[in-house]
């Protein structure tokens, strides 16, 4: 017989997973398929902690706790915590029991996994070889801007003067390049003002066409004159260029490595799995 409480935290998540909803918002339908799920999910994962790969498959403490505060965190108020618990039939001792569970299967099936096949070095490179497009890095323009947005309902934002306030910041920039920074900090009307205006590394497509056609003409180091988008009024500083380039082996060697090791351990997993189903 499943645990009331451990059912009640399988089909929380499934419903969130399938639906975007809690069970209570479910119409019949979905609510059928959420239980039916929810059973067999109880039932899997009763046989993988039965399995003899159960054995020494240890979860710390300090992960259970981990992850019930994950989720006690979400909310700022205790009662509403416990509230929305009891609303879909858990109480803080139920959590627990199921999040218990849940790392315990997850412990086993990682132990299961470390017995998937090797990756080799020549595997590695095979991997490179065929798939050359996986390590191809368009060009990025490593960018700033400084924006002054248009709200013809605030006196200081209608577009005249937006536009009156951003030319006279391109006026300062235009005698010292070096202040662009120090200029986005105090003007600009976007939060990445709070990091002089950064916007990162940006590829062709990111940004409206309108800014994106003047960044990738400009040099590195460049300041644009004043662009025009549906937020405002903008000036935007090319920093540095990254040319279009493809990763070299020695480069793609470790997230190769990684990849393939996660694919072949999820497969291992996946055809145990369908052994305990099996049997």
């Amino acid at each position: 017989m499943p645990e009331p409480s451990v059912l009640a935290y399988l089909e929380l998540k499934i419903a969130q997973s399938l639906f975007g909803k809690v069970p209570t918002e479910l119409a019949a339908d979905e609510r059928t398929r959420v239980h039916n799920l929810a059973n067999r999910q109880y039932g899997l994962e009763g046989r993988v902690l039965l399995a003899p790969e159960a054995r020494d498959a240890m979860v710390p403490e300090a992960s259970r706790q981990s992850a019930f505060e994950e989720i006690r965190k979400r909310y700022p108020v205790a009662d509403e915590f416990i509230t929305d618990l009891a609303r879909n039939g858990l109480n803080q001792n139920g959590l627990v029991a199921a999040l218990e569970r849940e790392l315990s299967v997850e412990a086993i099936l990682e132990k299961v996994g470390t017995r998937a096949p090797q990756v080799s070095e020549i595997d590695v490179e095979l991997f490179y070889q065929y798939h050359p497009d996986q390590f191809r890095r368009p060009e990025t323009r490593r960018t700033r801007h400084i924006l002054v947005t248009v709200n013809p309902d605030l006196p200081e934002n209608t577009a005249t003067t937006a536009r009156a306030r951003i030319e006279a910041v391109a006026a300062r920039l235009a005698k010292d390049a070096k202040r662009f920074e120090e200029q986005a900090l105090k003007h600009s009307e976007c939060p990445t003002a709070l990091q002089g205006g950064l916007l990162g590394d940006v590829p062709r497509g990111k940004l409206y066409p309108e800014l994106g056609a003047a960044l990738f003409a400009m040099t590195a180091g460049q300041i644009s004159d004043v662009l025009e988008s549906p937020l405002g009024f903008h000036l935007l500083l090319c920093e540095a260029i990254q040319e279009e380039r493809i990763l070299s082996l020695d480069q793609a060697r470790a997230p190769i490595r990684t990849l393939m090791e996660q694919h072949r351990k999820r497969i291992f997993q996946q055809a145990w799995l369908r052994q305990l189903r099996q049997s």
